[in-house]
Order: C-alpha cells, then structure tokens, then sequence
C-alpha cells in the first residue's frame, strides 16, 4: 500500500526544465505586468501548436475567456446560450454573468459530450418561443473531443456560433485538427490541475484577429487610445502577467510529452481494468485523439463507485466522480433542460482516477491493487 505521507493526487502540476528560466528572466528584466515577452512568446507558442492560422490571447483564466468569448459573439442580457450540462461551473458561469439565460442539453454515449440531437431538439424549442439561442457551448470533456461533425452541422444549420470549450483538451485532436480551433472562439485553461499549468491561467483563441484584439482590449480595462486614462466601455482585468506567461511558455515546451505520459496512464488502467466485470471506459471513436487529461472509468452503480472512491481515500489517494450535471446543481436546476438521464447514469456511476503525468508505475499500481482488491 501506498504510504498514508505521501499523497497521490488526481491530477498535479509538472513542472520542466525551463519555467524558472523564463520567470527569471521576468524578474531580471522588471516585466513583472501583464504585459512584455514572455505573454507574447506564450502566446506564439499556443498558436503555433494548434495551428490553423490562430490567434491566442493569454488570460488570467479559462472562465475569463469564456466571458469575454461571450461577449465577442455578442452575448448580453436576456440573451440565450445554449450549454453543454455534464462539465464544470465554469462553462456556465459566464452566461449568468451577462444576464443571459442558460439552457442545458445533456451527453450522448459515445464522446460524453453534447448530444447532437438534444441539441437540435433545444434550439427549435428556443426558436418556437421567440429567442434563437445567441452561443452554443460545446466542452471536449476529460479530453475527449466531442461529437465535431454533428454539432456543427446543427450549429450551421440555424446559424449560431459554437464557443468552443477546451479547457480540458489541448493535446486533444478531431480527424487530425488540434481541439479549440473548430468553434468560432476556442477557450484553454492552464490551471493547476490541467494538463499543462500556469498556476492560473487561461486563452482566448480564435481565427478572426478582430475577436483576439476586442479580448486582449477588453481584458486591459478597455482603455482608450488617448494620453490620459480614458474608458467608453466596460472593461476587465483579465490579462495574464508575464511572469505566469513565463512558466507557460516552459511549460509548452513539454506539452507534447505530458500528453504521452496521461495516454500511457490511461492504457495502464485499461489493460489492468477493463476486463473486470462492470468496469468500463470511454474508448476514442474513429478519428478522435484525447488527451486524456483524467483516466475515467465506469462501475456498475453509484454504490460501487463510493466504494471505490472511500477505499482509494483510506489510502491517501485522490479521486472524484464525474462532474454534477449542471442541471442538477442548486444554481441552475431552475433553468431549462434537455436531457435524457445520459449524464445523471455518468455521474452516478463514473469515477475519475489519478492522472498526472507525473505518476510513478508504483502509484499507478497502488490504485490498482487497491481497485482490484475492492472489487
């Protein structure tokens, strides 16, 4: 067993070799603000991995990309955005904070990801009662690109753009294109438990150099173009420090090799696991690439899943369920719905198990052999 000192995390920060080269360099430079080399370079780094001709702009968080990414696609009070439930607040949180109103479409079983149907099934609802949906907020969920094709072909048929929610999927790829390059505004987080970290830090990107301008605009206070301090619209504090950007741009050096190491965690548990009976994994469809940022994996019943979950807990190792279906979370559950019970049996059932590409073989078999045994 796993000595009770020394904790396995669900999924740590992993730091390389040249963050504190680039942070120093910060400090001995006095580019200590949100502003200065290492945001640019970050910034050049992201865009260059991703590809399609993208722009990025570094932000203090994913949740404050999705709020600005809101409002570049034009997103204000009484306004409807339609979003994805099974995933974390911080999708939905924005919405609230322009005084829109959320509706929540559940997952298919494939991806765990935004059911196209359901989709198509809220926005003629939407339509029929006067209010075409402004966004639609689309997550790669642990990694695992969603259902691209479908959901966008809905999405074009009625003209409404997607946000497209990464957070949890750079290194994730759909038919051989980087995930966060396929909405009309893609959202990235670097927060500490993501698969690359900045401490706290999020992206902005987007192909229309216009949307980076207005974000890195907005997220500056939205100052005007004058010799005093001059402000005709609301604007945000919401841009990255260059010293943060410093431990990005380190960190984006390695990205590549943390998202081998989180794919090599997830074959483990699968060959070790997958054929006891009732456990199940999300498997990658036909031209899906995850990240696999969490290694996730089904039980039979929520009864099961506590068992497991208390019984790697007894031995100082994290795990959690999967998310709370934003439908049913005290906050949202009395806004609209679409759902089929997809996402409540995920929940119910599904648990997330540690992760981090810093793993030792010997933590990954400690859980196993505790899940083993459990079972």
């Amino acid at each position: 067993m796993v000595d009770v000192n020394e904790k396995i995390w669900l999924s740590s920060p992993h730091m390389g070799d040249m963050e504190q080269v680039y942070v120093k360099e910060a400090f001995d430079t006095n580019w200590v603000a949100p502003l200065g080399p290492n945001i640019n370079a970050f910034e050049d780094a992201i865009a260059h991995f991703l590809g399609e001709n993208v722009k990025v702009a570094a932000l203090s968080s994913g949740t404050a990309a999705l709020h600005l990414g809101l409002k570049l696609l034009g997103v204000g009070s009484g306004d409807v955005v339609l979003c994805q439930s099974f995933t974390f607040s911080a999708s939905a949180n924005p919405i609230l904070y322009l005084a829109a109103t959320p509706i929540f479409v559940d997952s298919e079983t494939d991806t765990w990801n935004l059911s196209p149907e359901l989709l198509e099934a809220a926005i003629k609802d939407s339509i029929k009662q006067g209010k075409k949906p402004k966004a639609i907020i689309a997550v790669h969920l642990y990694g695992m690109p969603y259902n691209i094709k479908a959901v966008s072909a809905v999405a074009d048929t009625y003209g409404i753009p997607i946000l497209e929610d990464s957070a949890e999927a750079l290194g994730s790829a759909y038919m051989g294109q980087h995930c966060g390059t396929f909405g009309a505004i893609g959202v990235l987080s670097f927060n500490g438990n993501k698969i690359i970290t900045t401490s706290g830090g999020g992206a902005l990107v987007a192909k229309n150099p216009h949307h980076i301008k207005n974000a890195i605009f907005l997220a500056s206070q939205a100052r005007d173009d004058a010799p005093h301090y001059q402000h005709s619209h609301v604007g945000y504090n919401y841009r990255m420090s260059n010293v943060l950007a410093g431990v990005g741009r380190g960190q984006m050096l390695v990205l590549e090799d943390r998202v081998t190491a989180r794919r090599r965690n997830y074959e483990r548990y699968h060959t070790e696991l997958g054929k006891l009976p009732g456990i199940e994994f999300l498997a990658e469809p036909t031209g899906y690439f995850s990240n696999r940022w969490l290694s996730c994996v089904l039980t039979p019943s929520y009864k099961i899943r506590e068992q497991l979950r208390l019984a790697l807990l007894e031995q100082n190792i994290e795990s959690r369920p999967l998310w709370k279906p934003l439908h049913l979370q005290p906050i949202f559950e009395k806004f609209p719905k679409f759902t089929d019970g997809t996402s409540e049996d995920l929940f119910n059932k599904g648990l997330c198990l540690p992760s981090g590409s810093n793993l030792t073989q010997d933590d990954l078999s400690s859980v196993i052999k505790i899940i083993k045994s459990t079972l």
